[in-house]
């Protein structure tokens, strides 16, 4: 009841047709329009977009340790606070704040396709942005707070250093060498699954009533986005270095 009146949180639906929107924008309406179109460059657009995002990954962060996790919540099992106390507030307030800045990475698609970038818009890219939206709304609606929103928690450290690299990357090829460490950002991410898994693995065999089958839902999900990850890893980093030509001394 808490967050039943909040916007976009009636129904599901419009998520959904947000998500389904942004499928058809990223792999049938934007290649179509900019078949016959040069690539737009957008440098200042993405340093700026790229800025904002560190900012507002900043921001929950902050938001995520004063609302609970630095503090107050257990990291062996964590139920959800469903009272209207000023804490337990500020959590959901900032789960909702959380979807929406799910929908506003929709943003990271669309300029890979305004820049012609088809080789990033990859089955793992377009699986995370459409199936985050959906899950952040159900978080908001009936779990805002508790055990599932450490994952939130690591995800905003992870996207803090992610939108930094982005944004280096965007400012041009003189910013170049200071980006060896693109290969350690997937590390990163994989750590972040990680953490996830046995942080959530705890659910299984320690009750505090938090939603014990959400506990497996954490499991499969970063299951899977460790399954992905790790093919990204392998496909970009070890599977092309084993292809390169070897030089004679």
């Amino acid at each position: 009841p808490r967050t039943s009146d909040w916007p976009l949180m009636q129904s599901p639906v419009p998520t959904i047709m947000m998500v389904l929107g942004y499928l058809y924008v990223i792999l049938f309406l934007g290649p179509r329009m900019m078949e016959n179109r040069k690539p737009f460059k957008l440098r200042e657009v993405l340093v700026v977009y790229n800025c904002a995002q560190v900012l507002y990954s900043l921001f929950m962060l902050y938001e995520h340790l004063v609302s609970g996790w630095f503090w107050d919540y257990s990291f062996k099992c964590q139920p959800v606070d469903y009272s209207d106390n000023s804490k337990a507030m500020r959590m959901a307030n900032l789960c909702w704040w959380y979807y929406i800045s799910k929908l506003s990475e929709f943003a990271d698609t669309l300029f890979f396709v305004l820049r012609k970038k088809d080789s990033q818009v990859s089955f793992l890219h377009l699986y995370h942005h459409s199936l985050t939206p959906l899950e952040t709304w159900f978080l908001v609606r009936f779990l805002a707070g508790g055990h599932g929103t450490f994952s939130n928690l690591i995800n905003n450290i992870v996207h803090v250093i992610m939108y930094f690299y982005y944004m280096m990357a965007a400012m041009g090829p003189e910013y170049q060498k200071y980006l060896w460490w693109k290969k350690h950002l997937t590390t990163l991410q994989l750590l972040q699954f990680t953490l996830v898994f046995i942080h959530s693995a705890q659910l299984l065999w320690v009750d505090c009533g938090y939603p014990k089958l959400i506990g497996a839902f954490l499991l499969l999900h970063s299951t899977i986005f460790f399954g992905l990850f790790s093919h990204f890893y392998y496909q970009t980093y070890k599977k092309s270095s084993k292809s390169k030509p070897i030089k004679a001394e």
